[in-house]
Order: structure tokens, then sequence, then C-alpha cells
């Protein structure tokens, strides 16, 4: 190995599209993650740091692609709201890791053997 082989390290992302236009990449799977752990689509929007407009543009434009609810909304009241994940969107998530997880013990697979 040379000189940089315990420095460099291979990065790789993955997404979903359909026709081109992203449905399903990081930064949704992050907030899909939030939404379920904070039961809040507001509270999951500021933990990323983003409007929860932004935060509902995500998700409509991912339910309009997909063809399928991912959160379900109990509007607020006195109580506050509440929002969960669908089984599809838990389902979305799961298959999203596996894939994430193949996808990146090939590519350092690879890595590996062309020893850089």
């Amino acid at each position: 190995m040379n000189e940089f082989g315990s420095l460099l390290q291979v990065r790789s992302k993955i997404w979903l599209e359909i026709d081109g236009e992203p449905v399903f990449g990081k930064g949704r799977d992050e907030l899909l993650c939030l939404i379920r752990n904070t039961g809040s689509i507001n509270a999951a929007a500021k933990s990323m740091g983003i409007p929860y407009r932004k935060a509902w543009s995500y998700i409509d434009a991912m339910e309009k692609r997909l063809g399928f609810p991912l959160v379900n909304r109990l509007k607020g009241g006195a109580g506050g709201g509440e929002s969960t994940l669908t089984p599809q969107a838990e389902t979305l998530l799961q298959k999203v890791d596996l894939l994430q997880q193949g996808f990146n013990d090939m590519v350092n697979c690879k890595f590996i053997e062309l020893d850089f």
C-alpha cells in the first residue's frame, strides 16, 4: 500500500429518482427518521435546521412521486399534533438502509481491489 493508503477512504451516496427527479436521499431519510423519533414534522425540521414549510414540501413531493403516504399526521390543538411514519415509510427506510449497506460493501471491496 502506498503512503496515502491509510488516509484514503472511498465515499458514495445513493439517492432514488423517478423520471430524473429526486425522490429519496440522505436528507429525506434523515427527515423521516427524525419524524419517527420526535413524532413531529416541526421538531424534525428544527432539528435539521430547515423551515417547517421545506420539510412539508419534501414529504409532499415524496408522497406524490412514490404514490403512497409516508407520514400520518394528526392535527395539533391544545395538546399539539402528532406525526408517525406509515408502514410503507418504515419499509422504504429499511430497504434503503440495506441497499446503502450493500452498496458501501461493494464499493469498498472494489476500492481495496484497485489498491489505492
